[in-house]
């Protein structure tokens, strides 16, 4: 699903608690999956960082994405 805003534009994955915390244990990890995927495609889009809270996963990019680009 794909929130837009005024000047951003969320892609929102559910997924489970647990999930969310293996996703940060390996965030380093993640974040090098997702910029090889990024490459592969020849996206000019990097995934820099993710941040969790108590809600969500926000993984912060270079540019601001497209939902297809992921």
């Amino acid at each position: 699903m794909t929130i837009k805003g005024l000047s951003r534009k969320h892609v929102i994955v559910p997924m489970s608690n647990n999930n969310k915390t293996k996703f940060i244990e390996e965030s380093s990890a993640q974040i090098t999956n997702i910029n090889r995927a990024l490459k592969n495609i020849k996206s000019e889009i990097m995934a820099d960082f993710a941040h969790s809270d108590q809600t969500d996963i926000t993984i912060v990019t270079n540019k601001v994405t497209l939902s297809l680009d992921f």
